[in-house]
């Protein structure tokens, strides 16, 4: 019995994907920011096995995906997958799985990135994941600059900083500053260092490392971007001015998601967006506008 395009698109929102030329489809399996326990590693593994091909794939997005599945069989999948706690999804004009890299653990990590992006993934992936938008829209959280999960190329991205503070009074003018900052943006000048705010990128490498304590940190901070993308067309993310805090970075994302809604078109991605409105409207109504205010109203707005 052919699969018609109605079902097959009916199954695809569920997060299961058509395999090419086949009857089969890929189940789409949706992590806590591409961290599974025990045992839904292994029960995914089994389901994989039992209606599937029995190879599993992690994606771009931290999801775990295994194909060949028949179109018979995706209520099995789907109820044996939430047996162990497991959704199937990702698809569609919505908010799509965050991504957060290992920083909870990494040694260059500032912040518990895991405890972050699951808060992003609770607020916006399910308590959003209704909300249909122009296009997809994929966040990432890093844990500090080295960038790994590129934030900066994601239509919203957090990355972790920690802003170095300094004591002047305890400087000695060793330049030993110099020889640790990677960025270069540190210079001794008439025996004090200097630090070139336009350059340094608040990675935490040179805290610590004063052997008089000159150079000091105290609070985590975020820096984020909005508007990025990578595939075909590339774009990096555009920074908001400043450092924030965590709940101002949450509360940023759900902005950029209503500016998103209000000013995008059907089938536009956010980075277009930006583009054809322009880089300082869009930061001024993120910053500035009232988009929390007209919440409810955009929410219910028709996207043309």
């Amino acid at each position: 019995m052919a699969i018609s395009k109605q079902d097959i698109q009916r199954v695809k929102l569920m997060g299961f994907l058509h395999n090419r030329e086949t009857e089969r489809f890929s189940c789409r399996v949706i992590t806590g920011n591409g961290t599974l326990t025990a045992e839904q590693l292994q029960a995914v593994g089994r389901i994989a096995e039992k209606y599937g091909s029995g190879v599993c794939a992690f994606t771009t997005r931290m999801t775990v995906e295994f194909a060949g599945v028949p179109y018979e069989s995706i209520e099995d999948v789907v109820k044996e997958l939430a047996a162990v706690g497991l959704t199937t999804g990702g698809t569609g004009a919505r908010v799509r799985p965050v991504t957060a890299c290992k920083g909870t653990t990494c040694v260059f990590g500032f912040y518990d990135t895991q405890a972050l992006g699951q808060k992003v993934h609770e607020r916006f992936y399910e308590g959003m994941g209704d909300v249909r938008l122009p296009h997809k829209f994929k966040i990432a959280v890093g844990g500090c600059p080295n960038n790994c999960i590129k934030p900066d190329l994601n239509d919203f991205g957090i990355v972790g900083q920690h802003p170095p503070k300094f004591k002047e009074e305890l400087c000695r003018g060793c330049k030993l500053c110099e020889k640790f900052c990677r960025m270069g943006c540190m210079e001794v000048v008439d025996g004090k260092m200097q630090r070139d705010t336009t350059v340094c990128n608040n990675c935490g490498y040179c805290v610590g490392k004063c052997p008089f304590d000159a150079i000091y940190a105290e609070e985590v901070a975020y820096k984020l971007y909005i508007g990025g993308r990578w595939g075909r067309v590339v774009r990096h993310g555009t920074p908001l001015p400043g450092l924030y805090t965590e709940q101002q970075a949450l509360d940023m994302i759900e902005k950029a998601m209503l500016l998103f809604r209000d000013q995008g078109k059907k089938g536009e991605r956010f980075a277009a967006m930006i583009d054809r409105i322009g880089e300082d409207k869009a930061v001024d109504m993120l910053l500035h506008g009232d988009l929390m205010e007209r919440r409810e109203q955009i929410l219910a707005k028709e996207i043309q």
